[in-house]
């Protein structure tokens, strides 16, 4: 099993994040997104957001009264996003161990970051989100849909193909309250959306 996030996906990120941020601000807002964590997340919660990019959609929750705290592999991403954001808390974790993360939260948000870990360790990586999710909590899970095999865009990013089947398998300790395969407003690219809330068992200290 690979542990690590992919390491060329990770450089193209760090080493273009001005360009990669401007191209998400540029698109257009994900309101299909914004309604569904509206309609589903703890209100008020405290909320990590996992893969935060250039810290777009940890803004919105902010703005929207949630306790954001927005974390990514990427330095340069992070970067940008407390140039863009600054009064907004971003912390480095990489996936799919989320090794950084030692505390909990009431909400979990990975919005398209896991198809670009090698498919053998996206249920680590499912393992590690409701790690740090509190019992009762609610996670929220979307990845860009690959058909056939595995693709590298020619920048050299990793987009993995596997079915959904591989994510629900994992959610041991969750129930799924709605899962769609839809095609993003945002980016117009096919993805697959999954809300869970987690089960009351033994959490860790927050």
């Amino acid at each position: 099993m690979s542990s690590r996030f992919d390491a060329t996906t990770l450089d193209v990120y760090s080493k273009n994040a001005s360009r990669y941020s401007q191209e998400w601000l540029d698109q257009p807002p994900p309101n299909d997104l914004y309604a569904l964590l509206e309609t589903h997340l703890l209100p008020q919660g405290k909320t990590a957001e996992i893969g935060c990019g250039n810290g777009r959609d940890a803004a919105w929750l902010a703005e929207h009264d949630y306790r954001v705290c927005g974390f990514d592999a990427s330095p340069g991403l992070l970067s940008e996003a407390r140039r863009l954001y600054p009064h907004i808390e971003f912390r480095e974790a990489t996936l799919p161990a989320l090794a950084e993360i030692d505390e909990s939260f009431d909400n979990v948000v990975c919005e398209t970051v896991i198809m670009h870990l090698p498919a053998e360790s996206i249920p680590f990586a499912v393992d590690s989100l409701q790690r740090i999710l509190r019992p009762n909590g609610v996670l929220y899970l979307s990845w860009r849909v690959t058909e056939g095999t595995d693709q590298r865009q020619p920048d050299g990013r990793l987009y993995a193909a596997f079915e959904p089947k591989l994510v629900v398998d994992a959610l041991i300790g969750c129930s799924i309250m709605l899962f769609e395969d839809v095609t993003s407003e945002s980016s117009g690219k096919r993805i697959c959306r999954l809300i869970a809330s987690k089960n009351t068992r033994g959490s860790i200290d927050s």
